[in-house]
């Protein structure tokens, strides 16, 4: 999978809008709880003891438990550019209209030993190996639906749901519910 080479430049204002965005994000809550992917104080360990607690907890009081494992496919390259712009309007107008520069009006070139390919237009995506690209997919899946009826855990691109109740088939309809939701958010 390609990354994206950047100037140096161009990765210290990414460090510095970063250093801005983030207090932002983080008074209004932004990303959400149950995502621990590319956030400070939290790990894939986390994540990991909160699945196994949920799992745990269901097997105990002798429930059925069902989850689905999913990871998102080339998820940075697939981010819809106009809608990440939309869910970024909450920013100072300065940060919103830099990060805009940014992400659209983007080039690239293939270069493959001394041959470098025409420039193409990057209609969507976010730059993978951009300092800011981990937040900004973080804020472009802020409003990935929840259920009630069951557990969501994700770190970056991977997420677990998980589905417990004493009926097997009320959890499998809660999972298979959940999934009709995620499906109607991914547009599959």
């Amino acid at each position: 999978r390609p990354i994206s080479l950047l100037p140096t430049l161009s990765k210290i204002l990414e460090k510095v809008l970063l250093k801005r965005i983030y207090p932002i994000i983080n008074d209004l809550n932004i990303i959400l709880n149950t995502q621990f992917g590319f956030k400070n104080k939290h790990s894939t360990l986390h994540q990991v003891h909160r699945i196994t607690d949920i799992i745990s907890s269901s097997l105990e009081t002798k429930n059925h438990c069902e989850a689905v494992f999913l990871d998102v496919a080339q998820a940075f390259d697939r981010v819809w550019l106009d809608g990440l712009l939309y869910k970024l309007r909450f920013l100072p107008a300065p940060l919103f209209i830099i990060l805009k520069s940014f992400l659209t009006s983007r080039t690239f070139a293939v270069r493959y030993l001394d041959d470098i390919s025409h420039s193409h237009h990057i209609t969507a995506g976010i730059p993978q190996g951009s300092i800011l690209a981990p937040t900004l997919y973080n804020i472009f899946t802020s409003d990935i639906p929840h259920s009630n009826d069951t557990f969501i855990a994700t770190f970056a691109d991977d997420t677990a749901i998980i589905s417990s109740h004493s009926d097997p088939d009320q959890s499998s309809k809660r999972l298979q519910d959940h999934l009709i939701q995620l499906q109607r958010w991914f547009h599959l």
